[in-house]
């Protein structure tokens, strides 16, 4: 399990089964739940609270009535009703509709959320790990060289590279194609039809070269003696290559030569200039096969095969930086979304991509000096560096780990590979493309069908807007559910009456609920998406303490004024005023979101969106109109003066006026609203 045979022949042997298998080994460490955020953590928390404060109030409640009418059933069931107002019935609505709406939205942009959740993690997401080929490369690659060992262009490197790739019978890959591509379009005639091949070295990733042997027909004059010419030719990763050939050859010269360390450092000098070009680089080389026939023991042992080969040259290949590569980094540059490369390719070819496409070079590293460090020292190298080449699987994952735990990070990890598997897993938002490897796709949280950074750019933006919606609603409900409990409260003590009856409140906490359907339809400011978004616990009970007041003077203003407006001879109709402080309640409820949902002076400066203002309209209209309905009279309410819509008026002003002062208050003390 694990592995795919694609080409080539070989024999199977089995060395372990099971869980001493490595993919067992690795398998073992992913597909874990993941723990819980500190979005999650924050909303068990305040659940938690407000469990705990509902069971407090409600017990204080039920005393309060018991002990005031005496009647316990009727002090329970107020108690009950005032627990319903205070619980935050439509979080879980609003979280899901929101974060589904966010799916969807990406779904239009060609990117799949396999999980809802990570569209609320891309919010949070302040570092994302990538992969160089693919992502900010076009994954093509295209010959643009053939080179000697002395770096001048030699058309006999392109003949073997070009025989090589033509006669191998295994897969394919796209160096091969590239090889294949320049050759026919550059009009060279190779005739490959004058060769045979005889067998075949496949290629593997330990000895990371491939090998053809071919013969075709010897020169007239030796015809006789020796009737073919038998060659392996062998091409590969340059240092691969360099490890089986004792010999290099100098064309200009007309001689073969023994490699010496002078050869060894000149032709690794000319790779390194052609890799700091971003150019990718494969090695060729051959040898004269003088047996007439290659024995099946021979082959059976490839390092008698391919050894003391003479070095021809390289070819040099071109991956193109994707055109929308860089501005996609820019975009997510300016919302706060640092990119880090991890990748397994040279680190000259990385820095040579990475300065092309804008991602800053200053600091990098590679996976063997980081294995050389102490565990304070890698998290000090990992935090600086933004390049990180030559990274094995669980060198990817270490890197991930130390930015979640020690930079208390929120990492998005884009890979599409095996070996991705291990940081995938790890990541706050794992993120592949729909051709990657299936154990890459399952591990994903998003899955994208175009590998194209833009595509983030708008996951990050939707992440942003479903984080600030679902933080409005939170702080909406805890202000205005604990501001009211507080008044009714109050109310209770001074007018020694309920101020609603059960079915009153349960009808207004549900035309509350309802009106707030519309919150994941809202819109956020430029400024808020700009930077990444993330749960803090500390900031809610502040946000409590200085906007709840505000809330609960403009109840007990309500109270004052019906008492000393309406009242007859000291004595306050119960039907008029809770007639009265169901309509105040209810618009308050309702207007409150405007000036919470922005920093700025709602209706003014900042109006929201279309769905959340026909909310507004509908369920004011409703709650204005039940007092003066038929069903309003069944429940107990009575009509109003117009005198009174007047005061609500000066009151709701009033009440904007100091919230929104408030509201520049606290934003310069925690430079922070919602």
């Amino acid at each position: 399990m694990g592995t795919n045979v694609v080409s080539g022949t070989g024999t199977g042997l089995v060395v372990s089964t099971g869980s001493k298998t490595y993919i067992s080994a690795v398998f073992s460490t992913i597909g874990k739940h993941k723990p819980a955020d500190s979005f999650e953590k924050g909303i068990r928390h305040i659940s938690y609270v407000l469990v705990g404060v509902m069971l407090l109030v409600v017990t204080i409640m039920i005393l309060v009535e018991y002990f005031t009418f005496y009647d316990l059933s009727e002090s329970t069931l107020f108690g009950i009703s005032v627990a319903c107002a205070l619980t935050p019935q439509m979080l879980p609505l609003i979280i899901n509709t929101s974060l589904a709406k966010g799916a969807l939205a990406m779904a239009m942009e060609r990117c799949i959320v396999k999980s809802l959740s990570a569209i609320r993690d891309m919010g949070s997401m302040d570092i994302l790990c990538i992969d160089k080929t693919g992502t900010l490369t076009m994954n093509r690659a295209i010959m643009v060289n053939h080179l000697d060992s002395w770096g001048a262009p030699r058309e006999k490197v392109l003949h073997f590279a070009f025989l090589n790739s033509y006669f191998k019978s295994d897969q394919k890959y796209p160096l091969d194609d590239a090889i294949l591509a320049f050759v026919y379009t550059n009009g060279y005639r190779f005739q490959p039809s004058k060769w045979r091949k005889t067998d075949e070295i496949p290629f593997d990733f330990m000895r990371r070269r491939v090998s053809v042997i071919l013969e075709t027909e010897s020169n007239p004059e030796v015809r006789n003696i020796q009737p073919f010419y038998r060659f392996i030719i062998t091409k590969g990763a340059l240092e691969d290559v360099l490890k089986v050939c004792s010999y290099v050859e100098n064309v200009d010269m007309g001689e073969i030569t023994a490699v010496s360390a002078e050869h060894h450092h000149r032709i690794l000098n000319v790779v390194e200039e052609l890799r700091n070009e971003g150019l990718r680089i494969i090695g060729v080389a051959i040898k004269n096969l003088q047996q007439t026939k290659i024995s099946k023991q021979n082959m059976e042992n490839e390092d008698d095969v391919e050894s003391d080969m003479v070095f021809l040259g390289v070819i040099a290949f071109f991956d193109p930086p994707k055109d929308s590569a860089k501005e996609a980094l820019w975009r997510l540059a300016e919302k706060g979304v640092k990119a880090k490369v991890l990748t397994g390719d040279s680190l000259s070819l990385a820095i040579k991509i990475c300065k092309e496409v804008g991602i800053r070079t200053t600091h990098v590293t590679t996976g063997p000096e980081l294995e050389q460090l102490n565990q304070e020292a890698f998290h000090e190298k990992v935090k600086k560096a933004t390049v990180l080449a030559r990274l094995t699987p669980s060198q990817k994952l270490r890197v991930v780990q130390s930015l979640q735990s020690v930079g208390n990070h929120v990492v998005g990890f884009l890979g599409d590979g095996i070996n991705d598997s291990l940081a995938l897993d790890a990541a706050n938002v794992g993120i592949s493309v729909d051709s990657a490897a299936s154990v890459a796709k399952d591990l994903a949280d998003i899955i994208l069908l175009e590998k194209d950074l833009n595509v983030l750019v708008a996951g990050v933006e939707q992440g942003r807007l479903t984080f600030g919606n679902t933080m409005k609603y939170i702080k909406l409900s805890v202000i205005a559910n604990l501001g009211s409990v507080i008044s009714l409260f109050i109310v209770t003590l001074a007018l020694r009456f309920e101020p609603l009856t059960p079915i009153q409140l349960l009808v207004q906490n549900f035309l509350y609920s309802v009106g707030q359907i519309a919150i994941p339809w809202d819109r956020m400011e430029e400024d808020y998406v700009k930077i990444p978004q993330k749960w803090s616990v500390k900031s809610l009970p502040m946000f409590i303490l200085w906007n709840g007041p505000v809330c609960t003077l403009c109840d007990v203003a309500t109270l004052l004024f019906v008492w000393f407006y309406y009242s007859s001879g000291g004595k306050l109709d119960e039907s008029f005023f809770r007639s009265a402080y169901f309509i105040q309640g209810l618009l308050m409820q309702t207007l409150i979101f405007h000036l919470i949902r922005t920093e700025k002076i709602p209706f003014i400066m900042e109006i929201a969106s279309w769905p959340v203002l026909a909310s507004t309209v509908v369920i004011s209209a409703i709650g204005i109109a039940i007092p003066f309905s038929i069903i309003g009279h069944f429940m107990g309410f009575t009509d109003l003066p117009l005198s009174y819509f007047g005061f609500l008026v000066v009151l709701f002003v009033g009440y904007f006026t100091v919230g929104q002062i408030v509201k520049r208050v606290y934003i310069m003390v925690y430079k922070k609203w919602l």
